[in-house]
């Protein structure tokens, strides 16, 4: 259940959009929403008051772009570096969902360009909802995308999506399992009907007990070029997925390199998929 969203407004890009979007769901709607922006230290205390002024006006438009009452919001103007204060302000508040930018770096770049979201994302066991700079457009969510497979993560992407869509008028949800390479019996079960692939059928019952319009496919190939293409095709307004913890307990407190180069479904998709991605965290 997202009872608790923080807004990581950086006064840039579209996360501004997709709150607006994600407000015309109710329960969205009766959540409580923190908007936060940081500001970066500075040398002097001319310069420094200077950035404070400028911070405190990026909060104001924010509220005011979001038609919110400022009485009914927790504005927060931190002084620091984004990617350490986010999280830590996501655990202040117990968020169940951090709102954030994200200029779709990959790999070695997501490292040398300082990325925000993905180090956010490494080092943070909370949902992310990550909205790419470059997006043409945030559209309101009515088909929801999500990448199934038997981790504890994509079961919590499930849960988020139905949530969502019980709430969304004329929503569907597309649950999503890319399969290697299909052969023998399983290839004849998914081509007669993809409601009976092994990881899918649990969802599909759970959507079709709820009334929730859903589709299942399970396609061939490399999931995140499968999933990449299929969001471009059905013109999903939202992707979730999963990305599994597989780091022992003394690692998590430094990000994943292998994740952070572009080993992982999430990195990839968060990258390359043309719409807003919901990630989930949890260990596997």
């Amino acid at each position: 259940m997202i009872e608790n969203i923080l807004l990581a407004d950086s006064g840039i890009g579209n996360t501004r959009e997709m709150m607006k979007v994600l407000m015309q769901i109710p329960r969205i709607q009766r959540s409580r929403l923190t908007v936060l922006h940081v500001v970066s230290p500075q040398t002097s205390a001319v310069a420094m008051a200077e950035k404070w002024e400028k911070g405190g006006k990026t909060l104001a438009e924010s509220l005011t772009a979001l038609g919110l009452d400022p009485g009914n919001v927790n504005a927060i103007l931190r002084e620091g570096e984004p990617k350490d204060l986010v999280g830590k302000v996501a655990d202040e508040i117990d968020a169940d969902l951090i709102v954030m930018g994200s200029r779709g770096l990959k790999g070695l770049k997501a490292i040398l360009g300082n990325s925000v979201s993905q180090y956010v994302f490494q080092l943070s066991s909370r949902p992310m909802l990550l909205v790419k700079e470059d997006l043409y457009a945030i559209k309101p969510i009515r088909r929801l995308l999500v990448a199934m497979d038997k981790s504890p993560s994509a079961q919590a992407s499930l849960d988020i999506a139905t949530n969502l869509a019980r709430d969304i008028e004329n929503s569907e949800i597309i649950l999503v399992h890319t399969i290697a390479k299909l052969s023998g019996k399983l290839e004849q079960i998914v081509q007669d009907n993809p409601d009976n692939d092994p990881v899918l059928a649990e969802a599909a019952s759970k959507l079709r007990r709820l009334g929730i319009k859903y589709r299942c496919m399970a396609p061939e190939g490399k999931p995140g070029v499968r999933i990449r293409e299929l969001v471009d095709q059905l013109n999903i307004n939202l992707l979730i997925l999963g990305s599994p913890d597989h780091r022992p307990t003394i690692a998590k407190g430094m990000p994943d390199l292998d994740q952070l180069i572009g080993g992982s479904l999430a990195d990839y998709l968060r990258v390359y998929a043309d719409c807003p991605v919901l990630l989930t965290r949890m260990e596997a």
